[in-house]
């Protein structure tokens, strides 16, 4: 069992919408505790670290999985047209 932080962009997110929403990205994070890779993740090419993400509804969910610390590391939560310019 993997153990689940969120950086600080991923907190203001979630903070600033609504229950619903939370509810559901929180739930689909909440599952990446068993299967870090579930199959519909996708990895993120172009960067220096292997980020992958998932979807919540319309948000896309970008994270970092640390095998070594068993950790995943949610760095960004936003909708499609704005989570890959960071």
């Amino acid at each position: 069992m993997f153990e689940i932080l969120l950086d600080v962009p991923a907190q203001k997110f979630l903070k600033k919408t609504d229950t619903g929403t939370t509810s559901r990205i929180i739930e689909a994070i909440g599952k990446l505790a068993d299967d870090p890779i579930p199959h519909d993740s996708k990895r993120i090419m172009g960067h220096a670290e292997k980020l992958f993400r998932i979807r919540a509804g319309k948000f896309r969910i970008l994270y970092r999985v640390d095998y070594t610390n068993r950790l995943i590391v949610v760095i960004k939560i936003d909708s499609r047209d704005k989570v890959y310019g960071f």
